[in-house]
């Protein structure tokens, strides 16, 4: 206000002047713009130092209040900052740590990377190795592979040359058999019109020295061979035992005794008295089923024949097991002990094998090997010689001592079941997978005797049949479950036992006292015949 005083008092005098020279008009006509530009300038100014005016119109007192809450503000703000910065210094920290760990593990991983490259480069070289190898490996498997069909082309002629050679084998050991089937039913004949003369001579004495005689066997009375005793033909059944769970495989008497000893699929042995049909001991131990049993002359010690692949001695009036005789590799088939000496037991297997036994020591004394797997064995009665049939058809003699085969026969065209040796010693009897019952004079090894029916057919590899005391009569079991008898005297005359078996007969065996008749089937039921 005061500058625009001053201002206005300074351009007095040259407003004045130039009123002077210029006209009335002129001069208020200045005067107007210098007010008006006086007043514009007044505005201006008011308008510029309107809020300091303001300002000072306001009391101290309500300034200081405004500056006290910018104060507080600021401070605000501030703390704010502060923790702000310090949330970021430890964001900073923790993102530095985890810099660090993820440089340590990047370390880590490169240093992993290289042992694996170095790891790389080695197995790149042993695979190369390798595939050298195997490539030197692949050139001999072609050599080999190239053999290998030289190899199987010769064999196939080879093959093809023994197929051959067996066909004609199988062939003229047919027509042998046929020729010898021919001279066994001539003998038959032979003989039954030898004893039609001798009931017509009706002498006694001639009938009998015609019985000792018949089919070239002399029946005398020999060293260690007790008296005669005549065997009845049993007719009817006596007991029926239920013996063996799963079917009754062997059975055997006791020598002179009345005990019955039985083998079954349930790997016991059992005593029973026939008589009473009492069951009087068990025998166990066995880890196989008994396929075939076997009892010293002396009664002292019971064998049995296991599919185990072993035997199994026990003591007979103990039920002990005293050994178990091991060698065979395949199941042990068919038992047979010594008549003479309680030492000796004589063995065979599906291995090809038989083998000689000394209880006392309870080990192998020799082995046999044999072309055929043996399938019935049996000690002749002096204990010298061994007589084995034979899934081939052939029945052949061993020397017990020595092991050497002394001579075979084809007794049968197909596998030979069974092998019974006479009390006497003197004759053999052969049953086979043909169905026919053949009686063979030991020393000569010809066919005294062949026995057949239409009924009778021999139910497996293992059917054994038997021969009685006095040597009269032919027993043999059926897969029917009938029990056939045959008499030697006269071959056309037929006994059948039946009505008690519901399955295959096996097994049968003769008492050495003349009687009873005892017969198993595959149901484990012994039947006791008299």
């Amino acid at each position: 206000m005061n500058r625009a005083i001053v201002t206005f008092s300074s351009a007095l005098p040259a407003l004045y002047f130039r009123t002077r020279r210029s006209s009335d008009e002129i001069s208020r006509e200045a005067i107007k713009r210098a007010i008006k530009a006086l007043h514009k300038r007044h505005l201006l100014e008011e308008g510029a130092h309107a809020p300091a005016v303001a300002a000072l119109a306001r009391p101290f007192a309500a300034q200081g209040l405004e500056w006290k809450e910018k104060a507080d503000k600021l401070e605000l703000e501030l703390q704010q900052c502060y923790r702000a910065q310090s949330r970021l210094s430890e964001q900073l920290v923790v993102e530095v740590a985890e810099c660090r760990s993820s440089k340590a593990v990047v370390e880590e991983k490169e240093s992993l990377i290289t042992s694996l490259q170095n790891e790389m480069t080695h197995t790149r070289e042993e695979n190369s190795k390798l595939k050298e190898n195997l490539d030197l490996k692949t050139e001999a498997l072609d050599l080999a592979v190239t053999e290998n069909q030289a190899l199987k082309g010769q064999l196939e002629d080879v093959m093809q040359k023994l197929k051959e050679a067996e066909a004609e084998s199988k062939n003229l050991i047919d027509r042998w058999m046929l020729e010898k089937m021919k001279d066994a039913e001539k003998l038959n004949e032979v003989n039954a019109l030898y004893e039609e003369m001798m009931q017509q001579l009706k002498v006694s004495s001639i009938e009998q020295l015609a019985r000792q005689q018949i089919d070239g066997v002399v029946r005398q009375r020999e060293a260690g061979y007790d008296d005669f005793v005549e065997s009845m033909v049993p007719s009817s059944c006596k007991h029926v035992i239920n013996c063996h769970d799963g079917g009754c495989g062997s059975i055997l008497f006791e020598h002179n005794s009345n005990m019955l000893l039985t083998g079954g699929q349930d790997r016991t042995v059992k005593v029973w008295d026939a008589n009473t049909g009492i069951l009087s001991n068990t025998f166990r131990g066995s880890v196989g089923s008994i396929l075939d049993l076997a009892v010293t002359h002396d009664n002292k010690f019971v064998i049995g024949a296991s599919s185990s692949n072993n035997l199994c001695v026990w003591e007979s009036s103990t039920g002990r097991i005293r050994h178990t005789l091991t060698g065979h590799t395949d199941k042990v088939c068919s038992v047979d002990a010594n008549r003479n000496s309680a030492r000796n037991v004589v063995s065979a297997a599906y291995d090809h094998t038989i083998k000689v036994w000394d209880l006392q020591r309870g080990y192998c004394s020799h082995t046999i090997i044999s072309v055929s797997n043996c399938n019935a064995i049996a000690y002749s009665s002096d204990g010298l010689t061994i007589c084995s049939g034979h899934v081939d058809g052939n029945l052949r003699l061993w020397d017990s001592q020595s092991g050497k085969l002394m001579s075979e026969v084809a007794a049968h065209s197909q596998a030979v079941t069974s092998v019974c040796v006479s009390p006497s010693g003197n004759i053999v009897l052969t049953s086979g997978r043909d169905n026919v019952h053949n009686l063979f004079d030991v020393r000569s090894l010809e066919v005294c005797g062949t026995y057949r029916t239409s009924g009778n057919r021999v139910a497996s590899n293992w059917s054994r049949s038997c021969i009685s005391r006095d040597e009269n009569s032919v027993a043999a079991g059926s897969a029917d479950g009938s029990v056939s008898i045959w008499s030697r005297l006269k071959s056309d005359k037929v006994s059948v036992l039946d009505g008690h078996h519901t399955s295959p007969v096996l097994s049968c065996t003769w008492n050495e006292l003349g009687r009873p008749l005892a017969s198993a089937d595959r149901n484990g039921t012994v039947c006791i015949w008299v």
